[in-house]
Formats: C-alpha cells, sequence, structure tokens
C-alpha cells in the first residue's frame, strides 16, 4: 500500500502525543511513504516553536531533526506543481480549509494515494470528498 501523511501525523512519528502509536504502525505497513514538499518546514517550524516555549531542549530538537531529515530520504516527496496548485484552489473554493492543508490534499491527489493520514477532522473530510481513503491519527 502507498500511503501520504499529512504534516500533522507525520509529525507524531516525533513527538510523543495521540496517534502517536498508530503513525508508528502505519509506517512499519505501507509499501511506499510519500510527503508533501510542504512537510518537512511544517515540522521543522512546529519544532523550533517547542524549543521557543521550552517544551524540548535544544539537544532534544536536533535530535529529532536528524531523525526527520533521514526518514524523509526514504519518502517520496511530492512538489508544488501546477497541477497541485490547480488541485489546491479547487479544494479551497470547495472546503473550509487553510492553504497549507489544501495544498496537502492535492499533493495526496495528484500523487494518487491510496490512504491519506492525516490529525486534521477537516482536512480528512476534504480528502474523503475527493475521492481518497482516510486514517485519523
Amino acid at each position: 500500500m502507498n500511503a501520504f501523511f499529512d504534516s500533522s501525523a507525520f509529525a507524531k512519528r516525533y513527538v510523543e502525543e495521540t496517534g502517536s502509536d498508530a503513525v508508528q504502525e502505519l509506517c512499519a505497513q505501507v509499501d511506499v511513504l510519500a510527503l508533501s514538499v510542504l512537510c518537512v518546514p511544517e515540522i521543522v517550524s512546529a519544532l523550533n516553536r517547542s524549543v521557543r516555549e521550552r517544551r524540548i531542549t535544544a539537544q532534544q530538537y536536533a535530535t529529532v531533526k536528524r531523525r526527520l531529515l533521514e526518514d524523509v530520504r526514504d519518502a517520496v516527496v511530492v512538489n508544488l506543481t501546477p497541477g497541485v496548485v490547480a488541485a489546491a484552489v479547487a479544494l479551497l473554493e470547495a472546503h473550509p480549509l487553510r492553504a497549507a492543508d489544501a495544498l496537502q490534499v492535492a499533493c495526496a491527489q495528484q500523487w494518487k494515494a491510496e490512504l491519506f493520514v492525516s490529525a486534521d477532522e477537516r482536512q480528512r473530510g476534504a480528502a474523503r470528498e475527493s475521492g481518497l481513503k482516510t486514517r485519523a491519527v
């Protein structure tokens, strides 16, 4: 099975929270894992916010960032193309999504994901209505 992970879901691989166990299990089961080109910057942004808010140390940040970059080497990274942008615009016109969430769904559509994994209910709803099978984590 090929699976596309939204940033909200893939981040659970590195930060222990509700859904982290499900993400680890899914990552172990998928044959091909895909991420949007937005995924790494979004996760790094959240990690840096955690450092600023003193929820993690600079050393923890460095460790998690290293693991993230190692994992991304084995993933398919879906880029922003004119087709992805057009699909995101259509999603934004049809659903109450944030721009980044629409781009993630559009990337999954263009890649023809068999499964779209996200922690965001609104985003999963748009993905489902767009024909993607979804999984909440």
